[in-house]
């Protein structure tokens, strides 16, 4: 008779397993508390309205401050994985603009100067909005410069 022999963790690649020790070693507190300011975003821009006045909502981010602080090299890659987990918890779809405009304010509060970006294509006429870092669009599966031509950056 064999024994099946059960894991409770799937075999992670080497990048995973040092992804894990950075969260075990205080990066997962900053990406939870993360995590709670950007749900209280996501919820925040619905109660404003924001989705319904673009105006509001740009005039809002355009003003939003780059906080002076020293930036920690891992802060984008935490902003972005909390505001992802907010968007799955959060009760409703979360559409690109108020996940960009979410984002773009979170890595401002942490010092980063992020910008939100609004592109379109012609045929067919879609609209995105994205956060950008340094000029690289951060948090896309795909080339959204190539896609996407630029109408705003705030």
């Amino acid at each position: 008779m064999t024994t099946k022999r059960v894991t409770c963790l799937p075999s992670l690649p080497p990048a995973n397993v040092q992804r894990l020790q950075i969260e075990t070693q205080g990066g997962y507190n900053k990406v939870r508390f993360l995590f709670w300011k950007a749900l209280l975003g996501v919820l925040a821009f619905d109660l404003l309205g924001l989705g319904c006045n673009f105006s509001k909502m740009h005039r809002l981010v355009s003003r939003w401050r780059v906080t002076p602080r020293t930036v920690p090299r891992e802060a984008v890659d935490h902003v972005c994985r909390a505001v992802n987990y907010a968007c799955i918890w959060y009760p409703k779809r979360v559409l690109c603009l108020q996940r960009s405009a979410v984002t773009t304010c979170l890595l401002r509060n942490c010092g980063v100067p992020a910008k939100m970006v609004v592109g379109a294509q012609n045929l067919p006429f879609k609209a995105h909005a994205w956060t950008e870092v340094d000029g690289r669009a951060i948090n896309e599966r795909r080339d959204v410069h190539r896609l996407y031509g630029i109408w705003e950056r705030c």
